[in-house]
């Protein structure tokens, strides 16, 4: 009987975060929400990771979810999930405030990155316990090779590396440094952190931050994957000819 309530919960706050087909129309997070569901392999590590993040949290009261599993769940759903599926479900296209506010919150939930406290700590705080980590550290530095601006080449990114980008981007998703979207009127992206009590590193922290915030490559990449996003739904087996990757460890 409790693993039957538990389930339909899941289920019923899924429906809150994405919606429906019926009431949304054309929403694209909707597609990729559905998409995932009639694929068991994304289904069920989409379960886990709402169970961890969400489910729980709601269940239980503020602050009482395990930020370490949560965030577990979230690199396992990347690591071991199609690409084509769960890039869909993290860089959907939104039009409208209420699609951006459900998928803001879809992925980085307040218990994988948030604290108690008011204000967001400084990103050098998150930044250096990555830099220390021996798995968030490989994924920053990919995430820098793949998507930092490159002066050299020909328009200003690394050559071919939109692909490598978005996978960069959602190797960071369940670190220390999980990046989100901003805010729920448009497709900004930033850690949960700032740099105003940064002190005499201010510099290294807003370097940090505009990796996110004003990165073209970043931007591009994502608007490239947006406006591409049927064909990938249709042909989820084979997303960027790269079937054979291999998967980051979770």
């Amino acid at each position: 009987m409790a693993c039957c309530l538990e389930s339909a919960l899941l289920l019923l706050l899924l429906l809150l975060l994405l919606g429906s087909a019926s009431s949304t129309e054309g929403n694209r997070c909707v597609e990729a929400a559905e998409a995932c569901t009639a694929d068991e392999q994304c289904q069920q590590l989409r379960s886990e990771y709402v169970a961890q993040c969400l489910g729980r949290a709601g269940w239980r009261g503020p602050g009482s979810c395990v930020r370490s599993r949560c965030r577990r769940a979230l690199r396992r759903f990347f690591a071991r999930g199609p690409p084509a599926l769960t890039h869909a479900l993290l860089f959907c296209g939104c039009e409208g405030p209420a699609c951006a506010e459900r998928r803001r919150q879809t992925f980085a939930p307040a218990c994988a990155f948030s604290g108690p406290q008011l204000a967001p700590p400084s990103c050098l705080k998150p930044l250096d316990r990555c830099e220390r980590s021996r798995r968030c550290r490989p994924r920053l530095f990919a995430f820098q090779a793949s998507c930092a601006p490159a002066p050299g080449s020909r328009d200003g990114c690394p050559e071919e590396g939109g692909p490598r980008c978005l996978r960069a981007y959602a190797g960071l998703v369940g670190t220390v440094v999980t990046p989100n979207y901003l805010d729920n009127v448009s497709a900004r992206v930033a850690p949960w952190c700032g740099c105003e009590a940064s002190g005499n590193r201010r510099e290294e922290c807003e370097a940090f931050r505009k990796l996110f915030t004003r990165n073209p490559c970043l931007d591009g990449a994502i608007q490239a994957f947006d406006s591409s996003q049927p064909s990938v739904l249709q042909d989820q087996w084979n997303p960027y000819q790269n079937a054979g990757q291999a998967k980051v460890e979770a």
